[in-house]
């Protein structure tokens, strides 16, 4: 059915509404990451003077920078936590997928209700926990929360796409005498690797966004993430506030997932509507 004229400048015009109000505050988070620290509280959106200082000193003084520790910190703890999750969720969803067994839609049922369950719900118990545990500060008191709550994301998305591949190829590569783990291995995970990128996007980027485990589960940089850091910046003096910065720290930490995002945006939306649907 053909669209009208004015249903075309209904639609353009909410597109450009949701593009305005969606790119605003980056393009104003942008301008303040150019300006001096004299002039941005100026108000005006173009600086009146550009200067790359607050880019350069984020990254002064090599792992004792404000920035470089705690980037090398999230790319290391999202990348381990993404791992992990993706290899566990591959065979739970594979289980639930392929096998009869009771409770299968109780449990698919329960993954999603925690992957939606409020973060900062845990943090209490996790202090209390990870103290007494000696994990406190550390890569694994963070990649196991991220794994509480990524793990049952994955399982959700993978479970849709392993229920998308035939069940006769599984049959197939068993009568020619591969073992059942065997043709998990080698017919059905390479079928599924789409899903499985898919669901290791959405895991990294969920590890990476992360801000209230990070805060609330590490005391110093040896294992603090970037959305937590840019938090305890400092500004020249206690009377100084380093708006520049964190700005600047900002922009640096979001580019890349825009980018990301937007290269594999076909991936992340299949596998969003696959497991909404299908689950």
């Amino acid at each position: 059915m053909r669209s009208t004229g004015r249903e075309k400048l209904f639609w353009t015009v909410g597109l450009a509404a949701v593009l305005i109000s969606a790119l605003t505050p980056v393009l104003w988070l942008l301008m303040l990451s150019f300006k001096t620290p004299a002039t941005v509280g100026d108000g005006r959106l173009v600086p009146a003077q550009w200067t790359l200082d607050n880019y350069t000193t984020l990254f002064e003084g090599g792992l004792d920078s404000p920035l470089l520790r705690p980037l090398i910190n999230s790319i290391l703890i999202a990348l381990i936590a993404t791992s992990i999750a993706i290899v566990l969720a591959s065979f739970t969803a594979y289980a639930i997928a392929r096998l009869e067994f009771p409770g299968r839609r109780a449990i698919l049922a329960g993954a999603l209700a925690i992957a939606m369950f409020p973060p900062i719900s845990t943090v209490g118990p996790l202090f209390d926990m990870w103290r007494a545990l000696h994990i406190y500060d550390t890569y694994l008191g963070l990649i196991i929360p991220y794994l509480t709550f990524a793990l049952p994301l994955a399982i959700y998305i993978l479970v849709a796409f392993f229920r998308e591949i035939p069940f006769d190829l599984e049959e197939a590569a068993q009568v020619d005498g591969a073992t059942p783990f065997q043709a998990f291995r080698k017919v059905i995970v390479p079928l599924a690797a789409p899903g499985m990128f898919t669901a290791a996007i959405l895991v990294f980027i969920f590890c990476w966004n992360d801000f209230v485990f990070s805060i609330s589960l590490t005391s110093s940089d040896a294992s603090r993430t970037v959305p937590a850091a840019i938090a305890f910046f400092t500004g020249e003096s206690q009377f100084t506030a380093p708006t520049g910065n964190i700005a600047a720290a900002a922009i640096l930490v979001t580019i890349p997932i825009i980018v990301f995002v937007l290269i594999f945006q076909r991936r992340i939306v299949a596998g969003l509507t696959s497991g909404a649907v299908k689950g």
